[in-house]
């Protein structure tokens, strides 16, 4: 239905809407580019990029105006299927509680780091049968479920994780969250042979300060171990390394860029440090120091692919640049709201608990139910989940007027509840976040947005609103 132009003498429509909240409510974005500012409708994540001396002339263009205003229900569904129609299609197994080092930032209390259970061949197997069982009524036969062995050390339960894979191979795709200090040749080789995505952890170029976050339990260094199963495994495209990002290593990112680039990585996370756990809060970074580093870093992996021709991704950013591009081509869904916990996937504990998300795991409130006794999509819908599936950007002071609130969702909810005090409090990085969405714009109008993603990104993308065909919009 079209809304009337409201006047005194009650004059009829004209097609026209103000900014009444019945949209489009386009709101103008300064991205810090010389030439170019963004508009943006938070509702649908629409936005197009203006040049500054013709914003006015944008957003007083009807035809610009009416153009998209028969596209946005249709942007508004799209954005509601993503946040709200994906079903589950992963789940983070963890085979142990249990961890050889001593990470200063880990989000698993290190009572259960120490003392905690582990899962029997028995247990994983019948966990692996059930998860089978369902996704088989839930998925089309073509698509096969994910299951990544997860924290805290799953390589600790090595023989059964190489069982379970070999077992279950054609019913799953497999990936390995590791610290990498007891992968062996053995292990990496059947790891590749069979296509497991393998993720190492590792924060700095130099043993030192790696160190001083990553360690043993009698305060030793990794370094050198970790580096090894890096070149155990170095050529194979299924793997990454993980970087989290503190105060302790912040400045040192773009010297860590090189290091993982000389060694051929494909593929690198820099993930600022959860905060679930006050650990990890006595070293966070500050917002505004920490994003030029970032950006710093980021920069530095366009100079060497310029120079080299070998790219490499920064997944957590390329995350947010796809949410930009190409929404429902997110890889990652931890920023979107509500986030993936406790519908795209769940994390499964050793014995057999269910949480929305593995940085849950020590919460017993977020315990929705066991996998060993209980329905699973009853547990989807437990309260223990609800409490993270119907968190919404929306309800979130300030994030419910925030232009890019669909560029980041305000991660993480297990941070927000353990450090701000609930689940309607914005997580750790709300200006980091921001400022993430303003470069990757910067770099959409500089035409270098490609350079950041991994190939073939756009495969099956499609434009469905242009907005330079439209005149007089300036190019």
């Amino acid at each position: 239905m079209e809304p009337n132009r409201a006047s005194n003498d009650a004059a009829p429509s004209r097609g026209r809407r103000a900014n009444t909240g019945l949209g489009p409510t386009l709101v103008p974005l300064d991205i810090g580019h010389d030439q170019y500012a963004c508009l943006i409708d938070p509702d649908t994540a629409f936005w197009s990029l203006v040049k500054k001396d013709g914003l006015a002339q944008t957003i007083g263009n009807q035809e610009f105006i009416a153009a998209y205003r028969a596209k946005a229900p249709a942007f508004l569904k799209e954005m509601h299927n993503l946040r709200f129609g994906l079903g589950l299609s992963a789940v983070y197994l963890n085979l142990t509680e249990r961890c050889n080092l001593n990470c200063a930032y880990c989000y698993i209390p290190e009572a259960m780091r120490r003392d905690g259970v582990q899962m029997s061949k028995d247990q994983l197997f019948t966990s692996l049968e059930t998860l089978k069982a369902y996704f088989q009524k839930k998925l089309p036969p073509e698509r096969l479920p994910q299951i990544i062995f997860h924290g805290a050390e799953p390589l600790l339960g090595k023989e059964i994780l190489v069982a379970a894979i070999d077992r279950f191979g054609g019913d799953f795709r497999f990936g390995v969250q590791t610290n990498g200090t007891l992968l062996d040749s053995d292990t990496a080789d059947f790891l590749k042979k069979t296509g497991t995505g393998i993720g190492l952890s590792l924060d700095a170029p130099t043993s030192e300060l790696a160190a001083l976050t990553r360690k043993t339990w009698a305060g030793g260094s990794v370094f050198e171990k970790t580096l090894g199963a890096m070149d155990l495994l170095r050529g194979y495209e299924g793997f990454n390394v993980i970087c989290t990002v503190t105060r302790e290593n912040m400045a040192g990112l773009t010297q860590l860029v090189d290091f993982f680039h000389d060694r051929d990585v494909p593929a690198i996370m820099l993930n600022m440090v959860r905060c679930t756990l006050p650990g990890a809060r006595a070293i966070k970074p500050l917002d505004h120091e920490v994003f030029p580093c970032f950006e710093a870093a980021l920069e530095r992996t366009h100079e060497l692919f310029r120079r080299t021709g070998l790219k490499m991704v920064v997944a957590n950013f390329a995350n947010i640049l796809i949410s930009i591009l190409a929404p429902t081509a997110r890889r990652l869904m931890c920023d979107i709201s509500p986030c993936g916990g406790g519908r795209a996937f769940f994390a499964l504990a050793p014995d057999g608990g269910m949480f929305p998300c593995s940085e849950f795991i020590g919460l017993n409130e977020f315990r929705g139910g066991n996998l060993m006794t209980d329905d699973i999509d009853a547990v989807l819908e437990s309260p223990a989940f609800a409490k993270v599936t119907g968190r919404r950007v929306e309800n979130i002071e300030p994030c419910g007027h925030c232009a890019v609130r669909h560029f980041c969702g305000s991660p993480c909810p297990a941070e927000a509840h353990e450090m701000n005090g609930g689940m309607n409090r914005p997580g750790a990085f709300c200006e980091f976040y921001e400022e993430q969405v303003r470069y990757a714009f910067r770099l959409i109008a500089d035409g270098r947005a490609d350079d950041f993603l991994w190939e073939g990104w756009d495969k099956d993308a499609e434009t469905v609103f242009d907005a330079r065909t439209l005149e007089p919009i300036p190019k």
